[in-house]
């Protein structure tokens, strides 16, 4: 392989990698798309959830043939604290149909799918393999490193994960960048059950999906959360918490997942499952601010490797990110190819593209969300106000009646919450989010 010379070799067939090399493959260009796993997805198994937009611009109607599991038709958040919960329902008719909003999915099974969607485009895709460096010439990077060989390349992409160690060894980002307070840790479980089983307990129709988000108890206070997704024939169940707060408490998070599994609200839901698969993940959390730098000379950075991620809370985002982000790579290295320029400004156009896109546009609206998230009184304080306030608004026991302001600041005081501190998140919420 030491001889072979490529428009684009593309590390890492993830969602973002994969759509790269597809995008190129489909333009006629020679492009090398390398996995470590032995097979796409054997590496990303962790997430599900997929906002499908993004790819039915590249793919229309891609539901049709690729592995997705149910469109999500229900989204569900819960406060949990102490043995009460709150739970706020949204349905909207706009997602039943296609073109659909989102869908659940396995990991393994789309990355697969995905990769081959490239291979057949055109894309040479080689699986087990490592990549150790980066092969530079007059400060551009001209392909890489796996082994005793050597690959070159027009542009190489770094669609390699988080902590990128390519876009490290390239200059763009920090050593052992992320830091830890900017990344979680997720952990997953699928449990196997019947379809109709699945459908009866989520009181869906056909096969409609739902989504489920929990806040509070599931993470014991630590800034995170709970989640619980439908497929066709499994659940998938999994936390995702704040990786320095997990380093800090030394919490197990084996004990934590079965923990929410035992909650009375998951129990009954994963009644009678079997566990099939387990997985973990690091997730970037920290917004815009935790973005390396995306492109120079001969090289462009995307997917997770970018930093691309987005937790409101009540949505988180990755995979559209990813997949834009890859489509934006290629459209790049498209013209540069014109251009024969793969210096960084030649693939400087990376960057107004990503602009141009929702990407760069969604992460800096929500500039402030990752600090907003960072505050502990969200997965503390708010849990217990909210579950404690709506358990006493529907008990009735002859106690003396108060109106609902009074009630709120009753219980915001025992929840540690004074006026002004309530006022100051709401404020932040309301403009941050």
């Amino acid at each position: 392989m030491a001889n072979d010379n490529y428009t684009a070799i593309v590390v890492g067939a993830g969602p973002a990698g994969s759509t790269a090399a597809l995008v190129l493959a489909r333009a006629g260009h020679d492009v090398l798309l390398i996995e470590r796993g032995v097979v796409p997805g054997a590496k990303n198994m962790f997430g599900g959830r997929l906002y499908s937009h993004a790819l039915n611009c590249i793919i229309p109607e891609f539901w049709k043939r690729a592995p997705v599991e149910r469109p999500v038709v229900q989204e569900i958040i819960t406060f949990l604290h102490g043995g009460r919960s709150v739970s706020l329902t949204v349905r909207n008719s706009d997602w039943v149909g296609p073109p659909y909003h989102s869908f659940t999915l396995h990991r393994a099974e789309f990355d697969a799918w995905l990769a081959s969607e490239a291979e057949e485009a055109g894309a040479m895709l080689a699986c087990g393999i490592h990549v150790d460096d980066l092969l530079m010439e007059n400060g551009r990077v001209i392909g890489i490193r796996a082994g005793d060989d050597e690959m070159l390349a027009d542009v190489v992409i770094a669609a390699d994960g988080v902590n990128s160690q390519l876009a490290q060894r390239a200059g763009l980002a920090e050593i052992d960048f992320p830091r830890q307070r900017q990344v979680a840790t997720g952990v997953k479980q699928i449990i196997e059950l019947p379809s109709d089983v699945i459908s009866q307990r989520f009181q869906l129709e056909g096969n409609n999906g739902a989504a489920r988000l929990f806040v509070g108890d599931c993470t014991g206070g630590m800034r995170g959360g709970g989640f619980l997704y439908t497929n066709r024939e499994s659940v998938s169940v999994g936390l995702v918490i704040n990786a320095d707060e997990l380093l800090k408490i030394r919490c197990s998070l084996i004990d934590l997942i079965e923990d929410f599994k035992m909650n009375p609200l998951i129990a009954p839901l994963i009644d009678g499952g079997k566990v099939t698969e387990y997985s973990a993940h690091m997730i970037p959390e920290g917004g815009i601010a935790m973005m390396p730098r995306i492109f120079g000379p001969g090289i462009l950075v995307a997917g997770d490797a970018a930093g691309l991620a987005l937790n409101l809370g009540y949505v988180v985002r990755g995979m559209d990110f990813a997949i834009a982000s890859g489509e934006a790579a290629a459209r790049t290295i498209i013209k540069a190819k014109k251009c024969n320029d793969f210096s960084g400004m030649g693939l400087s156009r990376y960057l107004a593209l990503m602009k141009g896109n929702f990407v760069l546009r969604d992460l800096e609206f929500y500039r402030r969300a990752p600090e907003f998230m960072e505050n502990r009184r969200l997965f503390e304080s708010y849990p217990e106000l909210v579950t404690s306030l709506m358990a006493e608004i529907f008990t009735v026991s002859g106690a003396l009646p108060a109106h609902l302001f009074t009630r709120l600041i009753n219980k915001a005081k025992k929840s540690g919450l004074s006026p002004l501190k309530l006022m100051i998140d709401s404020w932040k919420g309301m403009v941050w989010l």
